[in-house]
Formats: C-alpha cells, sequence, structure tokens
C-alpha cells in the first residue's frame, strides 16, 4: 500500500519589474533547458523551412551512431560540391568524424552533411531516415527531414518548440556542446571560424546553430548560461535575430530566475521491517530547481510506502517527488534510498534447530 503526502512548499520569486519581450521572427519560443518550461512562444508549432539549424539533428544521429569521432573517413566525388555553404571537401582526402563535426557546425558545411550522411549509413536517405526516427523519439511532432544539410525542400520542415527539443537533446551531448560552443579552430588543414556570432557577442552564449536559404529566411538556435541556468531560444524567419536572442535571454534569466524546489539534502524517512535500523532514509540525492516567475509557487506530493522491508539497498529507487504550478504537473523527480537495510531476522527454522522444537522423530 502506497501512502501520499502532500507538502506544500511555497518558493515565491520577490516582486521585480521585468519588461515583455518580443521578436521581429514568423516564429520563436524560449524555453528553460533544464526543466523543458517554455518562458516565451510565438508562432511556436508553426511548420517552416529551417535551413541549416537542420545540422543539429544531423550531428546528434552521427555521435549516436559513429561515438568514435577519431575513425577515418575517405571523402567521396558525390559529396563534394554542394550548393550553400561548405568546408571544401576534396574527393579522396581523408578526415575524422570530428573534423567533418566541426565544418559542420562552425562552418555550416553542405558537403560536410553529405559526408557524415554518407559514411554513417549505407546510403544519405538511410541516414535521413534515421533522423526522422531520433525526431519521432524526441517529441517533435511537425517535423520531418528531407536532406541533412537543410536545403529547402517541400518535405523538409520543423518547429520553433522541436527545434528546442532537438537542442535539449544536443546539449546533453558534451562531444556537441564542445564543438557547437567553439568560436574558431584549425582542423583538418582548415582554418573554421563559427557563423554563430552570438559567442562573441552574448556573454554567456554556448551555442549552437545559424541557418539561412531564400526560402526559410534567417534560422538560429541559440543557448546561454547564467548562474546556474542555461536556456534556448529558436527563431524562425527572423531578420534582427543576433538582437532578438539577445533580448530573449535577457528577459529569461530576470523573468524566470532558476529557483530551488527541492534540496538534495532533504531526506524522508520509511520505517523498516526486519531490521535493527527502525528507518531508512529517502531523498532525491541531487538539488531540484525550476524556473519560477514573481508569485509563483510550486506544490510538491511526496509519494512513497508506508512501509519497506529489510534487505534495502541504497541506491535503489524508493518513490517520487511530484511537483506542481498551479493544477499542472511540471516535474516528476524519482526519489532514491540514501542509506540501506540489513535483514537481521533469524533465519527460519533456527530456534527450531538451537532448542530440538519439533525435531523429535517418533
Amino acid at each position: 500500500m502506497t501512502a501520499l503526502f502532500l507538502t506544500m512548499i511555497l518558493l515565491t520569486v520577490p516582486a521585480m519589474a521585468v519588461e515583455t519581450v518580443s521578436t521581429s521572427a514568423s516564429a520563436a519560443i524560449l524555453m528553460d533547458s533544464e526543466s523543458g518550461r517554455v518562458l516565451y512562444a510565438h508562432n511556436a508549432d508553426q511548420q517552416r523551412p529551417i535551413a541549416s539549424i537542420t545540422k543539429l539533428m544531423t550531428a546528434l544521429v552521427a555521435v549516436e551512431l559513429c561515438p568514435d569521432l577519431s575513425t577515418e573517413v575517405t571523402v567521396r566525388q558525390e559529396w563534394t560540391g554542394a550548393e550553400g555553404s561548405s568546408m571544401y571537401l576534396k574527393p579522396g582526402e581523408k578526415l575524422t568524424m570530428e573534423a567533418l563535426l566541426y565544418g559542420l557546425l562552425l562552418s555550416s558545411g553542405n558537403d560536410a552533411a553529405l559526408a557524415i550522411a554518407g559514411s554513417c549509413c549505407e546510403t544519405v536517405e538511410d541516414f535521413v531516415a534515421r533522423m526522422n526516427e531520433t525526431a519521432a523519439k524526441l517529441g517533435m511532432t511537425n517535423t520531418h527531414f528531407a536532406n541533412p544539410n537543410g536545403l529547402d525542400d517541400p518535405e523538409h520542415y520543423s518547429t520553433a518548440r522541436d527545434m528546442a527539443l532537438l537542442a535539449r537533446a544536443v546539449l546533453e551531448q558534451e562531444t556537441l556542446r564542445r564543438i557547437a560552443g567553439t568560436r574558431t579552430i584549425t582542423i583538418a588543414e582548415r582554418y573554421l571560424a563559427n557563423h554563430n556570432k552570438l559567442l562573441w557577442r552574448y556573454e554567456g552564449c554556448t551555442g549552437l546553430k545559424t541557418g539561412y536559404t531564400d526560402e526559410a529566411g534567417r534560422t538560429l538556435v541559440s543557448s546561454a548560461q547564467r548562474d546556474g541556468q542555461e536556456l534556448i531560444a529558436v527563431t524562425l524567419n527572423d531578420p534582427n535575430d543576433w538582437a532578438d536572442h539577445a533580448a530573449l535571454f535577457d528577459y529569461g534569466f530576470s523573468a524566470y530566475p532558476r529557483t530551488l524546489a527541492v534540496g538534495g539534502d532533504q531526506r524522508w524517512l520509511i520505517p523498516c521491517e526486519g531490521s535493527l535500523g527502525r528507518f531508512v532514509s529517502v531523498g532525491t540525492g541531487t538539488d531540484v530547481f525550476y524556473p519560477l516567475a514573481e508569485g509563483e509557487s510550486l506544490s510538491v506530493e511526496v509519494s512513497l510506502p508506508e512501509r519497506t522491508e529489510a534487505p534495502v539497498a541504497a541506491g535503489g529507487e524508493a518513490g517520487e517527488l511530484v511537483i506542481s504550478l498551479g493544477t499542472e504537473v511540471v516535474l516528476r523527480v524519482p526519489l532514491y534510498y540514501q542509506t540501506g537495510a540489513s535483514d537481521d531476522r533469524a533465519p527460519e527454522g533456527w530456534l527450531s534447530r538451537l532448542f530440538g522444537i519439533g525435531s523429535h522423530k517418533k
């Protein structure tokens, strides 16, 4: 039987004057990377062409299919000469997967995208199919990829919301975080400069990817950190994207600061049967944060068993915290046993063997 204990934890952000924000984009979103909370949205679910921010998915699939970035790739003729931006690959030259990823994310090389796709799968088409499979797993329900580089195609589109979900997944990959946040590098005998000017213009910018085609206009996915909080901004068809992203970040950090919901040192006790220790302690093991605007508060519902039975292994999952903002559940956080308990009960039949009870034969 499970007991539910409701604890109201009031986490009210002090009142402060925060201006609203707007952009020049056809579609935009601002998301807290850690929690996934949307802090601003405009036409966030409108399907639009996305240009080279596509390459974030190309990079994500690449590190999943080819995690050894020292893998050497021999460039084929059909991967070279792609229209648009390029890292100027030459037929027959050999580059590592890491070099191709730098060319993909810094120089936005359409040829690098083809080389990555063609070397990771039997065909570029197979790689694109994997991109769509990954999109589905990430919950990108309004997205479809037709190529690995983002060149205009009627069957190639996404939304601001879906691209923010993709950005969250990319930022979880330390390799891609490092590459996308690199300003300049010399690799494979090439000097590469990142097209993302926010890396120079906005303090705390950590990435991610620019894009442009005549049909899509200027597209941009960026991320920035401040005081332990990381935000993701996406704009589609935005002629003023550098300034708009800076304004979105300033707004998000000011209006929705990262707030401690549950401390990692907070503990709950569960009675433990069969052990000399009467209780075992339970907790998250880590601090839990959520971005809150002024006047907002969270409620935390603790779901744990009424009692447990030895033996109990430390680190095992015991229950969960259900954290709500108003009537909406915003986080579900596992609770783990912070202490274990041995089974100290005498073995079955111990008294019988010791005192001969029940052991006489007729």
